[in-house]
């Protein structure tokens, strides 16, 4: 992808940083959290930028490295940004340096909400879901496919994010915000998460309790009960129980312990099979 004509950088310049973008989650942080790899990726272009004016130079090493944090896959775009605000504030004694920390602050909230529903909560999901599916198969193409289908997109979200953060400048999260986009855009990709999850846990959550009710011919097992009340009913709740245990902040470890024995209890009670 081009890059707009600049009096200080090539396309070269933004590529260390591309490269760079990768380790933004590397030192990640509880005080300042992806502060230190914003910094680690914005610096090549800082160094060429203020290649003649050290103490600009200090000043930006200093202004990145306060709070900082995004979904990593989305962190090229406010990355353009702010290389474009660092070359203009560079050429123009007037420009407001605080400006720069403004819209880098003000891309966290609207830019890790669309990245966390998209990539962790959409893409994620259903890489996910067509991976395993193929995997339980024994296919090899279950981990090739999990792999090429969340990857791709997220890199190419990286690659072209960055250009279109560094060419659009500014500008185009205050049109966005405006017209209500990015909310619609989270709430979308929000809706088709949920949807993705749901049919997870109808095709991927097995739960069958083989006791029947009645002998013989005219003998009708509980899971065809609960299957004519509402499909796959039975994994539904116990998907719900766990999210249940969760929201009463029961820890990960536990929540595996009490399913491992409710599968062991089940399996030598004959509750379920």
């Amino acid at each position: 992808m081009k890059m707009k004509n600049s009096k200080l950088l090539t396309k070269n310049d933004l590529m260390r940083t591309f490269w760079r973008s990768f380790t933004a989650e590397w030192s990640w942080n509880y005080e300042r959290q992806m502060n230190l790899g914003y910094s680690f990726a914005i610096r090549p272009a800082l160094e060429k930028i203020y290649s003649q004016k050290p103490e600009q130079l200090t000043s930006a090493y200093q202004r990145h490295l306060e709070f900082y944090n995004v979904t990593p896959w989305l962190v090229t775009f406010p990355l353009g940004i702010s290389i474009a605000m660092e070359e203009q504030n560079a050429l123009n004694d007037e420009f407001d340096e605080s400006s720069i920390n403004d819209v880098k602050v003000a891309l966290m909230g609207p830019l890790s909400g669309l990245g966390d529903s998209f990539f962790w909560g959409t893409l994620r999901v259903i890489a996910t879901g067509i991976g395993t599916s193929l995997a339980m198969q024994g296919n090899i193409l279950g981990p090739l496919l999990f792999l090429l289908i969340f990857n791709v997109p997220a890199i190419l979200a990286r690659y072209y994010g960055l250009f279109v953060g560094y060419n659009i400048g500014a500008s185009f999260i205050e049109k966005v915000q405006k017209t209500g986009l990015m909310d619609k855009l989270s709430y979308g990709a929000s809706i088709l998460g949920l949807s993705v999850v749901g049919a997870m846990v109808a095709t991927m959550v097995t739960l069958n309790m083989p006791l029947t009710i009645g002998s013989g011919d005219d003998a009708t097992s509980l899971q065809d009960i609960f299957n004519g009340i509402v499909p796959q009913i039975l994994p539904l709740l116990f998907t719900l129980f766990i999210f249940f245990l969760d929201k009463q902040g029961i820890k990960a470890p536990w929540i595996l312990l009490i399913i491992a024995c409710i599968g062991i209890y089940g399996a030598w009670s004959g509750l379920l099979g």
